[in-house]
């Protein structure tokens, strides 16, 4: 075997690395480092691009349905209270319908005024009937009614404030028997459902033949009362309009009949 005599060791030869070659673009070779940098920058552009263009206009219509549904539910809580006050104002006009019923059940009638004799014969016989047989009985003298029909209240008498709402029928009383006796009879007619009220109250010393005599009776002596009995009743609608349009006449109807 021979060894030709071209033959060029290995270590003797001379290699030249190569060059990589990297595309180019813009006249900008895009190298590794290069390329990361434009992908950065294209994905931050990108995201920037979501941004202003999809989420921002989410957020703003996010906002607005916030801001309209803060809107609706302050309506929802205004009409809720309405409700609620509305609720509370029938309930209190109920309740003042209910005590005007109530206060107006206190005054006398039409009704009341024609059995007022009646009640008061009630009223002194129910005492007698608890004596016992050789007392004194209780009786009603005279029952004088002042006036025809119910006037209405202008005088002042009851207060300012009743003028031309009220009126009144008044009666002029007269009964006689024991102090005991009376005051109990006093007693029950304020019991009685009308409105009434008792004026002008005097008493004397009866002047029967035993007490002339001197002769002692059960129960005490027997005293003659006398007082006015006013029933008052609400003046209607028409009644109230007429007394405050004529007030000066209605002060001289008063005056006249008391």
């Amino acid at each position: 075997m021979t060894i030709a005599e071209d033959f060029i060791p290995e270590e003797t030869i001379d290699f030249q690395p190569v060059a990589p070659s990297y595309p180019k673009a813009f006249g900008v070779t895009l190298t590794p480092g290069v390329s990361g940098v434009l992908i950065a920058l294209l994905g931050l552009a990108g995201g920037v691009y979501l941004v202003v263009n999809l989420l921002m206009p989410t957020w703003q219509r996010h906002q607005e349905l916030q801001a309209s549904r803060d809107e609706k539910n302050a309506l929802v809580a205004q009409k809720q209270l309405a409700i609620q006050q509305t609720e509370q104002v029938r309930a209190e006009l109920a309740q003042v319908r209910q005590q005007n019923a109530q206060v107006l059940t206190l005054f006398a009638d039409e009704r009341t005024l024609d059995t007022l004799l009646l009640d008061l014969n009630r009223v002194v016989e129910s005492g007698n009937a608890q004596l016992p047989q050789n007392a004194p009985r209780a009786r009603l003298k005279r029952f004088v009614p002042i006036n025809q029909s119910p006037e209405i209240v202008s005088d002042g008498s009851l207060g300012s404030a009743v003028n031309g709402k009220l009126k009144r029928q008044a009666v002029n009383i007269e009964l006689e028997g024991t102090f005991e006796q009376t005051q109990a009879i006093i007693r029950n007619i304020e019991r009685l459902q009308p409105l009434l009220i008792v004026k002008d109250y005097q008493s004397s010393l009866a002047q029967s033949g035993d007490q002339q005599a001197g002769v002692i009776q059960p129960g005490g002596p027997v005293i003659t009362t006398s007082f006015q009995l006013e029933a008052l009743m609400p003046a209607s609608p028409a009644e109230a309009a007429s007394a405050a349009s004529n007030p000066e006449q209605q002060s001289l109807e008063g005056r006249d009949n008391t």
